[in-house]
Parts: structure tokens; C-alpha cells; sequence
């Protein structure tokens, strides 16, 4: 797969971007597990053109990291032009349009899924993109706003018309957020339709390796993004890539396996926030490293609740000692991060 000049390979695995989530840590270990391309955090165009310090730091790419794409969302096109040129300068792989997100403050105001009631401006304002920057533009979108407006076969066209190098589609409408199944049938569509010529990106409840092969098979899709999936569980794409490869399932990391990353990945965060925030952002990925371990309720808290980073390492590192062996499955097969021997 290609997606202008860069080459991903076949099969290819992608991070989704997720506000307070895909930040420089989570993409660190994710990276080390096997994602082959990742986003930064979506970035407001108003806030990034008005030089606001939230949506300037999300710029921040690091080498280890590529390739990597910025991701941007408004709903003006003037302020989606000015932040895309921007953004070129911190010197990503690509820039992405975000014409997915659900949100009620980000979609009602016209941004993100709300685009979608606008196909004219949609259109328009990645066709301004397109020609503002020198570097491949990709976007992500959803299957229509609701049940009655499932338009992504004409969407897709006409994004591809725009100029845009890649789609990447999230198989469920705005009405819908994260509910119900996402609905694959529409993502096919759009990748056997004759007029697509750009590479088709399919996401939406990849939750291992058999579903992503399932869906890789099924409907030929050129890519599969995770998203929620690999919150606290980065392995997932090590897990994917392998099956992909062998046939073979590897086995759910042990606790002292999962110990060994969340270090890590904590360290990481430490490092490139400030100690509060780091805590709080690292929550949502620390409740799901150790889910399933028995009797672990007490712990549980003690761990979600610490407001020291030292108390929490020292936490991290009980869970290790106590239940270290403990692993989720039985298969034979061993996990070492970053790589399965």
C-alpha cells in the first residue's frame, strides 16, 4: 500500500488518532508493538491558528515515530487552509482531515461528522487543503450522518475528485458514536467501486488479529485502523501482524509482561508532560493493562486513584511481584514487548 510517496507494505496497521489518547507516550509503545502509521491527537484549526498552546504541542512528531500524519478538524476553510501550512511545517508524512469525529461540540457546530451534513463545503474545503500543501492529504470520515444519509460511495468520490491520497472510513454513521456494530458492507462498497483509485482504509471494532484478517479477506480493504481496541492493550498490533503472518495466535501477555510495558509507557508520559497530567492521561490506558486479573479490585482503585508518581510505580511493580505469571489465555506461544519469540 502507497499512499502518495510512502510505502506501508502490505496489510498495514494504523493507530487511529484519539484526543488525550494518541499522544507522544501512547504512540512510543504502540510504535515498539507494530503500528506501521500513526496521527498525532486531532488539532483544532482555530486553536492552531491562533497559536494556542494545547493545539501547537499536539505538532510535535518525533523521528523514532514515522511515518507520521497530523490530523486537523474545523469548519471554516480559510482557518482549515491557514492551519494545514502550518502544520506542513512541523514536517509530517502527510496531513489528515478529520471528517469523523461525533463529538456534540466539535460535529454541531459544523466540524469533524457535522461536515457531512455539507458534502458542497466538504468537498470545497479539502480541495483547498489539497492544493495549500505540498504533502499528501488523506481524510477520515464515517459511513453518513444517519441511517437515512449513508452517502460514502458518493462521499468517497468526490474526496478522491479533491485531490485526497487516501480514506480511511469508520464503518458506523455520526447518530450511531461508537454504538451498535460498525457495518463493514459500505467500506467494501466504497473499495470495489471501479472510480476508487486511492488506497481504502477500513475501521471500526478491530478488536484481534481474527477480526482484522476477517476483514482484510472479506472486503479487500488496503489498511485497517485500531482505535479503542488498543487503549492499554498496545500489543494488539504485534498480535495482528504476527497472525497476519504465521496463522499463528499469540498469547495474551502475562501480568509481568504488561507490568514491564505500562512502566515504560508511564515513563514516557512523565517525560513529556508535566507529573498531573500525565497521571490523569494515563489512567484510561492503566485500568485496561491489567484488566482480568483476579481479586483485583483493591488494587484496581489504589492504582486509579494515586496521585504520586512514585506511588504509582511502586504499585505497578506490586501487581508485578503478586500476580506476574497470571495470563488471560493459555496458548503456547510467548510475548516479549516489542517482539514474539
Amino acid at each position: 500500500m502507497t499512499i502518495g510517496n510512502i510505502s506501508l507494505g502490505d496489510y498495514p496497521l494504523f493507530l487511529a488518532p484519539m484526543e488525550d489518547v494518541t499522544d507522544p507516550s501512547f504512540r512510543t509503545v504502540c510504535k515498539m508493538s507494530g503500528a506501521d502509521f500513526m496521527y498525532t491527537e486531532f488539532i483544532s484549526s482555530d486553536g492552531l491558528i491562533r497559536d494556542g498552546e494545547k493545539s501547537v504541542r499536539k505538532l510535535n512528531i518525533y523521528d523514532t515515530e514515522r511515518p507520521m500524519g497530523i490530523q486537523l478538524y474545523g469548519h471554516i476553510t480559510g482557518a482549515m487552509i491557514e492551519a494545514a501550512i502550518i502544520a506542513e511545517a512541523a514536517q509530517p508524512d502527510l496531513i489528515d482531515i478529520n471528517f469523523g469525529c461525533p463529538v456534540k461540540k466539535i460535529a454541531n457546530r459544523g466540524a469533524g461528522a457535522g461536515m457531512l451534513r455539507n458534502i458542497p463545503l466538504m468537498a470545497e474545503m479539502t480541495e483547498a487543503v489539497v492544493r495549500a500543501v505540498k504533502l499528501p492529504v488523506t481524510i477520515k470520515t464515517r459511513l453518513g450522518w444517519d441511517d437515512n444519509s449513508k452517502n460514502i460511495v458518493e462521499v468517497a468520490e468526490r474526496m478522491q475528485d479533491a485531490g485526497i491520497k487516501a480514506i480511511t472510513i469508520h464503518g458506523r454513521t455520526r447518530a450511531q458514536f461508537y454504538k451498535g456494530e460498525a457495518d463493514w458492507t459500505l467500506i467494501g462498497e466504497v473499495k470495489n467501486n471501479p472510480r476508487m483509485k486511492i488506497p481504502v482504509i477500513g475501521n471500526g471494532d478491530i478488536d484481534g488479529p481474527a477480526r482484522a484478517k476477517e476483514m482484510f479477506s472479506r472486503y479487500g480493504v488496503d489498511g485497517i485502523m485500531i482505535g479503542r481496541a488498543a487503549v492499554g492493550r498496545p500489543w494488539i498490533f504485534r498480535d495482528i501482524r504476527h497472525y497476519l503472518s504465521t496463522g499463528e495466535l499469540l498469547p495474551e501477555p502475562n501480568v509481568s509482561e504488561k507490568a514491564e510495558i505500562a512502566l515504560f509507557h508511564f515513563s514516557k508520559s512523565l517525560e513529556f508532560k508535566e507529573g498531573r497530567r500525565a497521571i490523569l492521561e494515563m489512567r484510561r490506558h492503566l485500568s485496561n493493562y491489567f484488566k482480568g486479573i483476579p481479586d483485583f479490585r483493591e488494587t484496581r482503585l489504589k492504582l486509579l486513584t494515586a496521585t504520586d508518581p512514585g506511588e504509582i510505580i511502586t504499585i505497578i511493580n506490586q501487581i508485578k511481584q503478586r500476580w506476574g505469571d497470571f495470563r488471560a489465555d493459555d496458548r503456547s506461544s510467548v510475548y516479549r514487548f516489542g517482539k514474539p519469540v
